[in-house]
């Protein structure tokens, strides 16, 4: 069955809207990754400063293949991005990766 990471991201509350615009900015990054099939933004509603970021793969070879791929490319750097620009800083403070494989499952009931 599938795997789920759910990365878990501190936002400070200033960050919040920077973070969900970088996120709707990738938009489409992922989608098209061979054994990808499922993307959730999780915005905390209270008492925390968490943001959960779900994804669902086919197993944990095309996570890793993700990761070692299109993910890295993404974030690598470090330095002045194309152009000469400063690449902007993390909007989050704190990530930790969390791993689940998928047991059981169910889906709404055709009418």
């Amino acid at each position: 069955m599938s795997i789920v990471k759910i990365n878990v991201l501190t936002v400070p509350a200033e960050q919040r809207e920077v973070l969900e615009k970088r996120f709707s900015s990738r938009a489409g990054s992922v989608e098209n990754s061979d054994g990808f099939e499922w993307f959730e933004l999780l915005r905390p509603v209270e008492g925390t400063e968490q943001y959960l970021v779900y994804t669902r793969w086919r197993d944990e070879a095309a996570f890793q293949a993700w990761m070692e791929g299109p993910m890295k490319a993404a974030h690598q750097g470090g330095g002045p991005s194309e152009g000469g620009a400063e690449r902007p800083k993390p909007a989050a403070s704190g990530s930790t990766l969390w791993s689940f494989e998928v047991v059981q499952q169910a889906s709404p009931k055709q009418a």
